[in-house]
């Protein structure tokens, strides 16, 4: 478990005209993310945790500089490639430590069979053991949605773009493709985030025009949450 370097995070949501003018500027200077199929999109679906007294939600409501979150998650409704993830958050930058895991060992851990992750030689898998036994760290909500995203190599800057926010409310099953969801934005609501090292390069910095924008808290699992 090799821990990420600490990195920078910009977010706003932005309507369909600014989407339209991003896209067709960023397709000129950067390059697509490996998850994008034809049409350069890609599903993201995440199971996150919380604990009984709602830790995480409660924390990134008001606004706590200094928190984490743990989420499993895959991609295109295709469970052969899953990751168990730890985002935290320290005052304005951020961090993620993430390991493998198999369809079977997420479903143990859906199940709160967790006895066998204290013996895994995965530590990441270690501290969820011990979230999950002594602050009752469980699954809560499922999070779905669609994404579009750049990469650029100067300032390892990555630009993802989601739409079509849905959340599986109070269902845990997480393999099932056909799960009910029900959608947590508009159609013209769209997240922009952007992600750097230690600087944002200049081009970037122009086509995304940050400087026109207020940087907004935004927080897909807590809009997932709004009916528990």
């Amino acid at each position: 478990m090799k821990p990420q370097k600490l990195r920078h995070e910009i977010k706003h949501y932005i309507i369909i005209s600014d989407y339209l003018s991003l896209k067709s500027r960023l397709k000129h200077i950067a390059y697509p993310d490996r998850f994008a199929g034809e049409d350069g999109t890609y599903t993201i679906r995440s199971l996150y945790f919380d604990n009984l007294d709602n830790k995480a939600l409660i924390e990134k409501i008001n606004g706590v500089r200094q928190r984490e979150k743990f989420r499993i998650r895959y991609y295109n409704h295709d469970p052969s490639y899953i990751r168990l993830e730890k985002k935290s958050k320290f005052n304005t930058l951020c961090s993620k430590i993430s390991s493998r895991v198999s369809q079977e060992e997420c479903q143990r851990l859906i199940d709160h069979d967790i006895s066998w992750l204290i013996k895994s030689d995965r530590m990441l898998l270690q501290e969820l053991y011990t979230k999950m036994k002594y602050q009752l760290l469980r699954p809560k909500t499922i999070v779905e949605y669609t994404r579009e995203a750049y990469c650029y190599k100067a300032g390892n800057v990555r630009i993802t773009i989601d739409r079509n926010l849905r959340s599986g409310l109070f269902s845990r099953d997480f393999f099932n493709p056909e799960l009910p969801t029900m959608s947590m934005t508009s159609e013209s609501q769209i997240i922009l985030e952007v992600k750097y090292d230690e600087f944002l390069p200049e081009v970037i910095r122009d086509v995304i025009q940050t400087n026109q924008r207020r940087s907004t808290s935004i927080s897909k699992y807590a809009a997932c949450r709004i009916y528990g």
